[in-house]
């Protein structure tokens, strides 16, 4: 049995989910979590693990999807910068098919637009090295997990002397919009699953400032055990009126973090206000390029027309990533918009709450 079974055992799943059961009998009120990781999304529909929780305990997604929470003017920007005849535009390959607010990167590509999928920033750099005629737009999307990489593909840049890079940054930061949403009395959030992946660069001690506001907080991994282990813990500080940060993901995760990672984020990238889907503009939730870097600052440096945004009638994907509703409240889920003719950006990526539920949990 390897190391990643074990989490998925049957017998444990099962133990764990009795335990919390059994925490919950007698309880008054029914409790309600949300996870902020695509990740966490795809595994609790992957392995139907709502259906393991007593009904005292309720799920609900929240913005752990970056493609899925990036706005409307910045993939319009995205499609304006593509039709420049002397631009290629580099981007991870969710990216192509989120719909802008009148075309998408995958229809400009069709028109004749050099749009390439890459693997890492570095691509990018390469592509732009191999191509000095062209300017090379890489699509900065992320959170703090992939901040350090494209931090790192700007620094490459300027050590090689390459000049036509630049990145067309949107990156975000996860504590802001948790610290929002659980003010959010409607949503009523009694605690967070938080995020494996970013809390392995910024350190489970980010989430201190929620737990001191009293929200309980535990970090925890991707597999089954791992995340019902983490429901039990939150369980467990709710009824006994605790709000602590827990880090069930020891094995990744520690208190203080990636210290080089913040680094070099913190080298080059300075915070900004940042718009997020259904959310509007968060107070320093966005990470923009140091003006030290500026000459690799897309919006910066390559100036284009944008076209006032618009958003798709009938999509609630913006309710949806503030756990509102859930897909299967969206009038367009499964008809209008699915993974081969997405409407809203939740259904693209494979970290989207609605692609999450249209591939496991009809």
């Amino acid at each position: 049995m390897n190391y990643q079974d074990e989490f998925r055992d049957r017998e444990l799943v099962a133990g764990l989910a009795e335990r919390i059961r059994l925490l919950t009998l007698g309880m008054e009120r029914p409790l309600t979590f949300m996870e902020v990781c695509g990740t966490h999304t795809m595994a609790i529909y992957q392995y139907g693990l709502r259906t393991l929780l007593p009904p005292q305990v309720r799920l609900i997604s929240g913005p752990g999807c970056p493609v899925c929470v990036t706005p409307n003017d910045y993939l319009d920007r995205a499609v304006a910068l593509a039709r420049l005849p002397d631009v290629t535009i580099a981007t991870f390959g969710d990216m192509l098919r989120v719909p802008g607010s009148r075309s998408s990167l995958m229809e400009e590509r069709a028109k004749g637009a050099d749009i390439r999928i890459v693997y890492s920033p570095l691509d990018a750099v390469a592509l732009a090295t191999k191509n000095p005629e062209r300017r090379v737009v890489f699509l900065g999307v992320g959170f703090e997990t992939t901040a350090p990489a494209i931090a790192g593909s700007i620094l490459t840049a300027r050590s090689k002397g390459v000049t036509n890079y630049f990145v067309l940054a949107a990156h975000k930061t996860i504590p802001g919009p948790m610290a929002l949403l659980s003010a959010d009395p409607e949503l009523a959030i009694d605690g967070y699953l938080c995020p494996a992946h970013v809390s392995a660069i910024i350190g489970a001690d980010a989430y201190l400032p929620l737990a001191e506001r009293g929200i309980p907080c535990v970090v925890t991994g991707f597999e089954p055990a791992d995340v019902l282990q983490g429901v039990e813990l939150l369980v467990r500080q709710v009824k006994e009126g605790r709000h602590q940060v827990e880090n069930q993901y020891r094995r990744v995760v520690s208190r203080e973090g990636n210290r080089k990672a913040q680094e070099i984020i913190r080298q080059l990238f300075v915070p900004a206000d940042a718009a997020w889907r259904g959310m509007g503009i968060l107070p320093g939730s966005g990470l923009v390029i140091a003006p030290e870097f500026r000459e690799y600052d897309a919006q910066a440096m390559i100036p284009v027309t944008v076209e006032p945004p618009v958003e798709h009638p009938g999509c609630r994907c913006g309710e949806i990533l503030r756990g509102k509703v859930s897909p299967f409240d969206c009038p367009l889920f499964g008809g209008l918009c699915t993974p081969e003719t997405p409407v809203g950006a939740c259904m693209v990526s494979s970290e989207g709450t609605c692609a999450a539920a249209y591939k496991y949990g009809r």
